[in-house]
């Protein structure tokens, strides 16, 4: 039986909204990499699903799936042109998973932001559709009727998408060894310590700075081992005085954020394969740290 509009009231409309909520921040989050695009997705599905005829949905939570999808599939087709203005590196704005490790998820395939960032130099329909069946585990059929392409051609973006990755990613080390890692970095890269940073970095190590610019954010990626050691240890004595740092969690797993006066400033999250350190990732850019720190310090979390 299905939810009518005539045959329910707007709070168990909500009721069914809510109850999804979780997985639909997700899908959209991941789709965009942006929980503040995410957010305004999940506020027009909601729109659209207090004016649906709820008496003819019969699964309600695939059809918000589906509404979802279509409008995060929408949002990044758009947000490619408006990210071509941005200042400097684009990384995907972070989020607190505390609450929800996963996200919403089946599983918390494609919310490391190294990952999200790889799948950002994808086409936004094949970022969705492996998105929906790495994380989400939809079957292939239901993927290509949300996305309104055939079952065929949806088993080829998410085959593509799934090269990608494997292609430019090397497999990430344990959380214990990440954590273990990311304290060596994190103390020679305060001290300047050239020696120890040059022994943890990958060869071709990729340093991105996301400030959209912002002051002292750097506007090109930092490329190789001598380059970031220098870079790192150069930039030493300039930043680190007089800052406060604070061990958070951010998608699935360790980050530090840095403060400058009780200030937030920086949020460091690190790509660590067996190799070493792949790619630093520093999030600079104030309006992608203000609503994870408000939801870090016990404010209204996005997913939640």
């Amino acid at each position: 039986m299905g939810i009518g509009v005539g045959t329910d009231s707007l709070d168990e409309a909500a009721d069914v909204f809510m109850a999804a909520r979780p997985r639909l921040f997700g899908i959209a989050y991941r789709v965009l990499g942006s929980a503040t695009e995410a957010e305004d997705v999940l506020q027009e599905a909601w729109l659209r699903w207090q004016h649906t005829d709820r008496d003819v949905v019969r699964e309600p939570k695939a059809f918000l799936a589906t509404v979802t999808a279509r409008l995060a599939l929408n949002v990044a087709q758009s947000a490619r042109v408006r990210r071509e203005s941005y200042i400097g590196p684009w990384l995907p704005e972070p989020v607190d998973t505390r609450a929800d490790p996963q996200l919403g998820a089946e599983r918390a395939e494609a919310l490391d932001t190294a990952v999200l960032l790889l799948l950002e130099r994808l086409n936004p329909v094949e970022r969705a559709a492996y998105v929906l069946r790495e994380a989400f585990d939809y079957p292939y059929g239901q993927i290509a009727d949300m996305l309104e392409t055939s079952e065929p051609n949806t088993r080829q973006l998410v085959s593509r998408a799934r090269r990608h990755i494997a292609s430019e990613r090397r497999k990430p080390v344990d959380a214990t060894e990440h954590r273990r890692l990311m304290e060596v970095f994190l103390a020679a890269a305060q001290t300047g310590d050239l020696a120890v940073l040059e022994n943890i970095l990958a060869e071709d190590v990729v340093s991105y700075t996301d400030g959209n610019g912002l002051r002292g954010a750097s506007r090109f990626p930092v490329v190789g081992l001598v380059h970031v050691s220098r870079y790192l240890a150069a930039f030493a004595p300039r930043f680190w005085p007089e800052k406060e740092t604070r061990w958070v969690e951010a998608n699935g797993g360790p980050a530090v954020l840095v403060s400058a006066g009780g200030t937030p400033v920086v949020l460091l999250t690190l790509d660590i394969s067996e190799r070493g350190v792949e790619r630093a990732l520093w999030v600079m850019n104030p309006e992608k740290l203000a609503p994870y720190v408000t939801a870090l310090d016990g404010g209204t979390a996005p997913p939640s």
